[in-house]
């Protein structure tokens, strides 16, 4: 009797896709976060409040390096390509690093009160923080771990194939002008054609 049942994914490949989850859902846990209200409070009789952005642009922007580090990781290549993962790394720690830092900050919110008043130096009353640079700070961890994923199992990812590469000569170096170029087209020749 002979089993038929679908060979597994390949491990590299489901790294890859795991990796690339951890990577949107810390961007969209990220992203949504900074949008959303950190801290509120009063300025005399009006009501105040920050978002997590107006605290501190860092989470937002790291999660997007975070985003573009996920593309980058399919152009590049050995060295290259642990680059990137400790960039991820790194900008997933800083995110996460940013939101607790932002989770009791009343300054933005004092900033804000001092705005509304128009008198420079007020601080808000009756301060109180959601819980949403809790959920940035959550979505920093997961696109560190994206990092450690690009690190520990990036070498065995598929990445681009060489044909979209520059092309090379062999034999001795010849460089042609512009012109040589363009009568190569003329003459329906492909120029780039090793």
């Amino acid at each position: 009797m002979t089993d038929q049942s679908p060979a597994p994914a390949a491990p590299d490949r489901r790294t890859l896709g795991v990796m690339l989850l951890l990577t949107v859902l810390s961007a969209v846990l990220v992203l949504t976060a900074v949008g959303r209200v950190w801290a509120e409070g009063r300025a005399g009789n009006l009501e105040v409040s920050v978002t997590g952005s107006t605290i501190s642009e860092l989470p937002g922007g790291l999660a997007l390096v975070g985003l573009a580090a996920a593309v980058a990781v399919f152009a590049v290549r050995g060295a290259g390509r642990l680059a990137v993962g400790a960039l991820t790394l790194l900008a997933g720690l800083g995110a996460a690093a940013a939101s607790a830092a932002g989770a009791g900050d009343t300054a933005a919110l004092d900033t804000e009160a001092g705005r509304k008043l128009a008198l420079a130096g007020s601080a808000a009353t009756e301060v109180s923080h959601s819980a949403w640079p809790w959920v940035a700070l959550a979505g920093g961890l997961l696109l560190a771990l994206a990092g450690l994923f690009t690190l520990r199992y990036g070498r065995g990812w598929p990445a681009m194939g060489t044909r979209y590469d520059a092309p090379t000569r062999k034999g001795p170096a010849k460089a042609d002008t512009p012109t040589d170029l363009w009568k190569a087209l003329d003459r329906g020749e492909d120029p780039t054609a090793g």
